[in-house]
């Protein structure tokens, strides 16, 4: 009997270990193996219990109902902008001036007359919509060589170096044996020259103005009044529009609705009160007695003569307009000490 009850409980045991080994097997592999039977991925198993070491991971395979994020190709390249060699063409727009297309190009002011000599005769004021322009791809000039040039000749005219002109590639020159023949054009790197004034019409002293500015230049030799040096803002007005002040454009550039009164800076003497064949349209000039002059052009009307006094707060020189060489309302307006233009910016 007692026999019997320790066999029974022996298989019993047995039937326990057996269960409990089939539920642990099932559990490692089971889900793996559907998983993998089906296409899904494979589960990793955890670490048993108290074993002495991680589970083995599962082996990854691509498959093509994988839901993952993928890394797709992108077919646009970006490409780091170069700085062109040769002439870019330009075709003014309205609105333009040559101050704004120079930073629109990154290039200074200069450069554009410089490189456009035919069709702006180093004036600023000459610029045109549709006017195509050589848009040079570095600062300097655009010459036309002349026989009898040398490399180095231009480079002296020019203040460069010969090794400029010969190592820019837009020029596709031979550095060893360089062949530039009359009537070709080249880029100067870095070169400069001095601009055709338009202006510097006064005779300092003797308050007089050169006919050869245009029929509003005055006869001279008048006494008046003398300016302070305290310089006023030429009317009620402060936008500046279109060009500022450069070595290429000797003032100022100052928006006016049309028919604006335009005043006097300061004190003194009129020396020019008209139309100018220079491109300034109607224009007044002011000559103060101790140096200074100051110009007012592309006036629509002229309210002053030859002579006439201006004292402080004086009457209206003329009204604003679009006369001359002007692509839109505006007063350009110039001080020059003893012949020199000068810079407005400095004194306001």
């Amino acid at each position: 009997m007692v026999q019997k009850r320790f066999l029974w409980i022996g298989l019993g045991i047995l039937v326990l270990a057996l269960a409990a080994g089939g539920v642990w097997t099932w559990r490692t592999y089971g889900p793996a193996r559907t998983a993998a039977a089906s296409g899904g991925p494979p589960v990793t198993a955890a670490s048993p219990s108290g074993g002495n070491g991680l589970a083995k991971l599962p082996e990854y395979s691509a498959r093509a109902n994988d839901t993952l994020i993928r890394r797709t190709i992108d077919v646009h390249t970006v490409r780091p902008e170069r700085p062109t060699q040769g002439i870019t063409p330009y075709t003014v727009e309205r609105g333009d001036s040559v101050f704004s297309i120079a930073t629109k190009f990154q290039i200074k002011p200069e450069t554009i007359l410089w490189g456009n000599y035919d069709t702006l005769e180093d004036d600023p004021e000459l610029l045109r919509p549709g006017q195509v322009l050589n848009i040079l791809p570095v600062n300097g000039l655009y010459y036309k060589w002349q026989e009898g040039d040398t490399i180095e000749k231009v480079a002296e005219e020019f203040d460069t170096t010969p090794e400029e002109i010969l190592t820019w590639s837009g020029n596709n020159l031979n550095p060893l044996n360089p062949t530039v023949l009359p009537g070709d054009w080249i880029i100067v790197p870095g070169g400069s020259r001095p601009f055709k004034d338009w202006g510097a019409p006064v005779m300092i002293g003797t308050r007089y103005s050169f006919p050869s500015l245009g029929p509003g230049a005055c006869a001279g030799g008048y006494g008046g009044p003398v300016g302070s040096g305290a310089w006023s803002w030429p009317g009620h007005f402060t936008t500046i529009s279109g060009n500022d002040f450069w070595p290429g454009h000797p003032g100022i550039d100052i928006a006016a609705a049309p028919g604006t009164g335009v005043y006097a800076a300061d004190a003194g003497v009129v020396v020019f009160a008209g139309w100018s064949t220079r491109g300034y349209g109607n224009l007044v000039i002011i000559d103060h007695g101790n140096g200074w002059v100051t110009f007012y052009a592309h006036l629509d009307q002229v309210n002053v003569r030859c002579g006439q006094g201006i004292g402080y707060g004086g009457a209206s020189l003329g009204l604003a307009g679009n006369t001359g060489n002007s692509t839109g309302y505006h007063i350009h307006f110039e001080m020059r000490y003893m012949g020199t233009p000068e810079n407005p910016h400095l004194y306001y």
